[in-house]
């Protein structure tokens, strides 16, 4: 049936060239199968038919069947109303028309029993009813609508032109009436047995003309659970093609490099978590496949641990390692971190950045190519083509939504040429390789914006997840409060208290691009006020902004981290990298202008120490109820994954992936954050599936893998498989 489904819509009895074209531009429907797709926003209740004694003055769209027994028309200001006396066995009521009349009088009957729908008014003592739909009882009975009234999506262009949300139904009805609403079944009669699910005619049939709500929500998750189903399963399917297909060199030892770190050098005990982490990487590592493995954790969970242990396992291997930053702050954050413990394991370790000078560059250069240097740090500057690695075998990438699709692929192509390290010979190489083409690296992508569980499995489908969902031994919670701009006063008292015991603050205002003079003006007024409140020489103060040169946020940023400044007054710049375990508050000014993701990431720069840390959320007094949504929610929890589900029913998923990933999630029917259950089960089942049968290709899965195949071949309609 797909075959008659690529239809094009102008063929359809009813529609034509004219409506075909503006169906076309307006919703995008250009076959059957699109008109189809078309799922109705919501429906209209018409089970229940009410007798006239029974109407409240509710307001309500109501549905009763009766006989007009007169008509009359009746002056008014501007012209002239028709009023109809209708009536049923209980009682009397008025329908009126204050337009149409002419058509209307000479097209409804008298004495013949309608069924009539609509809103109803009390009005003198009677219920009226202001331009019905009206059906002949006959008619109603006899028609393919159901009970249940759809109404579908529409834009105004289509409803000045005519086609409005009965001409569509009367469309879809036709569709039905040409097609005897039959359509192939697209899932393994194994899954609808086990999930008891509508064959797909009767959920097709019954989301379009629901007979009851019963019927309605069966409809809805049984193509709900087509629809991710689907998405799993190219997901999976993908990874398991670049597991099957995308070589990455073998790490068959762990040597000395990582042992003697593990046993000798590290600073802390691991968590449960990271080591369980570290154990994922090890096993993607020693396969023949290239690991693409994403890492996710909360702020100050110990990535970064993980991610020089990952490294060290490159270098036990012979291989070069790198990790890339998206900001200088934090690729210089992630140098420091590791310097010390490179030196004690004598590993050349470098950090390459924008503003590295021209002659350590080229010393760079040529220890990469020569394979002197064994891990490089850098920012963006990592990808230009002068930096040549002579055996890249693991590529870092940190809070990787900062890079587009073009940077990350770039780094790839870094990897080595064919033939293995000197001391290697020909075995490790894969059967069918040609010598001298490049293999990409292993990729390890981090980040601390934790991902909705539900998010992460539409979008990173395709990538292993690993999660280090515990914090290191000792770390206190962070107190976060939230308290208005009349309560300044205290809020200072309390930093004088702090700064007495020897502690440092963070102070950040907005920066939102738009309004960057308005930003810039906040920040600046805030500096004076708080210059006032903390004088010289009692009191030291570093300011950080975007409008700086590099060399003067650096300053600033290192008074700061030495400990010369007790304040630091500061724009979102610091959001990301920067690392002060003194530092014990965090204050954020006008918070109610933050997403909650930023306002997580903020309050992760406290709480680096022994001591115990607070977050102050500084807000005006007039919010919405998004905004105090935000606000409860990071008073009430620190757990990164929690935020992140309210972040996602706030803003969507669209909005939290940013423009390069929303285009994933553009489902038909199902909805990412309310259906996350159906979801989950639609990934169960799709893995197995494909664990069962890794080709589908047993007579069970035979409608699985058609319905695949179709998918691939008709992109432009199931657009939402990304």
């Amino acid at each position: 049936m797909i075959s008659n489904l690529q239809t094009p819509i102008d063929y359809l009895k009813g529609v034509g060239p004219n409506r075909a074209d503006l169906l076309r531009k307006e919703l995008g429907i250009h076959t059957y199968q699109d008109l189809i797709n078309l799922f109705p926003n919501r429906y209209i209740d018409r089970t229940q038919y009410y007798k006239i004694n029974q109407l409240q003055q509710s307001n309500a769209d109501v549905q009763v069947i009766g006989k007009i027994v007169g008509f009359k028309e009746i002056a008014q200001k501007q012209g002239k109303r028709l009023v109809a006396t209708f009536q049923d066995d209980t009682g009397v009521m008025e329908l009126v028309w204050f337009r149409g009349q002419k058509w209307i009088r000479e097209n409804l009957k008298l004495n013949t029993t309608y069924v009539i729908f609509g809103r109803t008014n009390w009005f003198n003592g009677r219920f009226s009813m202001p331009h019905p739909d009206m059906e002949l009882l006959e008619d109603h009975e006899k028609s393919l609508r159901s009970a249940m009234q759809p109404i579908y999506p529409s834009t105004e262009k289509l409803s000045n032109k005519g086609i409005s949300n009965r001409v569509v139904v009367k469309i879809m009805q036709q569709l039905f009436m040409e097609t005897n609403g039959k359509f192939s079944e697209t899932l393994s009669e194994n899954i609808r047995q086990e999930l008891k699910l509508l064959s797909k005619s009767e959920a097709l049939f019954n989301v379009h003309f629901p007979k009851n709500q019963t019927l309605l929500a069966r409809a809805q998750f049984r193509l709900k659970f087509e629809e991710l189903f689907y998405i799993q399963l190219q997901l999976i399917i993908k990874n398991l093609i670049h597991k099957s297909k995308i070589r990455g060199f073998p790490f068959e030892h762990v040597g000395i490099y990582f042992n003697s770190f593990f046993n000798a050098h590290l600073p802390f005990e691991l968590t449960n978590a990271q080591k369980r982490v570290l154990k994922e990487i090890r096993a993607d590592l020693g396969s023949n496949a290239q690991m693409n493995r994403l890492l996710q954790g909360d702020v100050g969970s110990g990535k970064t641990i993980v991610a020089f242990m990952s490294m060290l396992i490159a270098l036990d291997n012979g291989f070069q390692a790198c990790l890339m930053a998206p900001t200088e702050i934090l690729s210089v954050q992630h140098y420091n971190g590791l310097i010390d413990m490179c030196k004690e394991l004598k590993i050349s370790i470098k950090l390459l950045t924008g503003s590295s000078k021209t002659s350590e560059r080229k010393k760079i250069h040529e220890a990469l190519e020569n394979g002197e240097l064994q891990i490089l740090i850098g920012t963006h500057a990592l990808l230009e083509n002068k930096v040549k690695f002579k055996n890249l075998g693991l590529a870092i990438i940190d809070e990787q939504h900062r890079f587009g699709v073009a940077q990350r692929s770039k780094l790839w192509h870094k990897g080595p040429p064919l033939a293995p390290p000197e001391g290697r010979g020909n075995e490790s190489l894969p059967s069918g390789e040609i010598r001298g083409a490049s293999i990409p690296p292993h990729v390890l992508i981090m980040t601390a914006t934790p991902i909705p569980r539900t998010l992460a499995m539409s979008v990173y489908g395709d990538l292993d997840i690993s999660v280090i969902d515990e914090l290191p031994a000792g770390r206190k919670p962070i107190k976060t409060v939230h308290r208005y701009d009349k309560n300044r006063l205290q809020v200072f008292k309390f930093i004088r208290d702090e700064i007495a015991k020897g502690r440092q603050i963070y102070i950040v205002y907005p920066l939102i691009q738009e309004s960057e003079a308005l930003d810039y003006k906040d920040l600046m007024d805030g500096y004076e006020s708080i210059s006032r409140d903390f004088p010289m020489p009692e009191y030291q103060i570093s300011i950080v902004h975007g409008k700086m040169k590099p060399a003067d946020k650096d300053f600033e940023m290192q008074r700061f981290i030495t400990g010369k400044t007790q304040i630091m007054v500061a724009t979102t710049v610091i959001e990301v990298g920067v690392n002060v375990p003194n530092a014990s508050v965090m204050i954020i000014e006008s918070a109610e202008r933050f997403g909650l993701s930023q306002l997580h990431q903020l309050r992760g720069r406290v709480g680096r120490g022994a001591e115990q840390s607070y977050c102050i959320l500084m807000t005006g007094h007039k919010l919405n109820n998004d905004s105090k949504t935000r606000l409860k929610t990071m008073v009430s929890t620190s757990d990164g994954f929690e935020i992140a589900e309210v972040d996602l029913r706030l803003r969507g998923p669209g909005d939290i992936m940013g423009t390069q990933q929303s285009g994933v999630l553009n489902l038909k029917i199902a909805d990412i954050i309310k259906d996350k259950d159906i979801l989950q089960s639609a990934r169960f089942y799709a893995k197995k599936a494909l664990q069962d049968d890794p080709t589908l290709s047993n007579i069970e899965n035979k409608v699985i893998l058609n319905t695949y195949k179709a998918l691939g071949k008709y992109k432009n309609i199931w657009n939402y498989i990304s």
